[in-house]
């Protein structure tokens, strides 16, 4: 088996460039998964949050595998109803984990939703729209994120959905940059001059969605298919292999142990061929007219992202 690439985070931490993913996983689901993952398909680095509503399973799938704690990079997300209570959203993420600390903590988006709102995840207002708590500042949040990580309940600390113009809301007063910034990232949403101000702040892109979404347009592209077909190769292994020989973090998500071990090995069989030319030919698919989002949540502020629909 190829070793999985090691990303080295600005804080020291060591990533492993490839983790499963966890978000819309079935909680019966997800703890096969991740059991199987860990056990037998090579993993080291899981991806969970608070949001996703299944961290309990994701434990008991650790524990399952009998991979020691210590060997396992685990990622969470603080949810947006918490953001003026990180602590308390990090102690019930780390009771569900089963565990005392997180290798990376991240603020899942850069929107602080009403914590004594209608609904404990999606507040609403009486006209349907998410209950923002526009008095709350991102700054504010990131603050109280600084200190769980001083604390050592978490090894790493970083943002998630976060634009340019929202990062600059919280690095004037940051104490610690963010290590990582987790985003839809893929053939159809590049996002390359967010990805140069990233690494232009030693921060760390990290890919979501790395295969688009359900029955997603990205596996049956005729780019992906050719230079799949020139190496012997899927188009997921391009797809994924195309943003880990990026630098980038990946974290597809599956439950079919088939595709969770397939995403691994194909992908990192594809760093291995994919030549520059390739990689040239897929970062130009976005601006010859294929630009697509496939995650865009009806936040009802503007986040500052290109190509995200006007929800104000």
């Amino acid at each position: 088996m190829t070793a999985v690439p090691i990303i080295k985070l600005s804080n020291g931490s060591h990533v492993p460039a490839l983790g499963l993913g966890t978000w819309q996983s079935k909680p019966e689901e997800v703890r096969a998964a991740v059991s199987y993952a860990l056990r037998d398909a090579g993993y080291r680095h899981i991806d969970c949050a608070w949001g996703y509503g299944n961290e309990r399973d994701v434990g008991e799938g650790i524990r399952d595998s009998g991979v020691p704690r210590s060997e396992i990079f685990i990622t969470s997300k603080l949810w947006s109803t918490w953001h003026s209570r990180v602590e308390e959203c990090l102690d019930q993420t780390l009771a569900n984990l089963g565990t005392d600390y997180v290798d990376l903590y991240l603020v899942h988006w850069p929107v602080s939703l009403n914590p004594n709102g209608n609904h404990p995840n999606f507040p609403t207002l009486p006209d349907g729209t998410r209950d923002i708590d526009h008095s709350w500042k991102l700054s504010d949040t990131w603050k109280q994120i600084e200190v769980v990580f001083q604390k050592g309940k978490v090894k790493a600390i970083g943002v998630s959905n976060f634009s340019k113009a929202k990062l600059e809301e919280i690095l004037p007063t940051a104490e610690i940059v963010p290590a990582v910034n987790q985003l839809e990232l893929h053939v159809y949403n590049p996002q390359h001059e967010l990805i140069k101000y990233l690494k232009s702040k030693n921060i760390v892109p990290e890919a979501y969605s790395p295969l688009g979404s359900t029955n997603s347009p990205l596996l049956t592209d005729r780019t992906v298919l050719n230079i799949a077909q020139k190496y012997s190769l899927r188009a997921s292994d391009v797809l994924i292999g195309y943003l880990v020989s990026k630098g980038f973090i990946v974290i597809p998500k599956s439950v079919t142990p088939s595709r969770i071990a397939s995403n691994l090995n194909g992908s990192l069989t594809a760093v291995n061929k994919l030549e520059a030319a390739d990689i040239a030919e897929l970062d130009g698919l976005a601006a010859a007219g294929k630009q697509k989002r496939f995650i865009t949540p009806p936040w009802p502020v503007d986040l500052g992202f290109d190509n995200w629909p006007n929800y104000k």
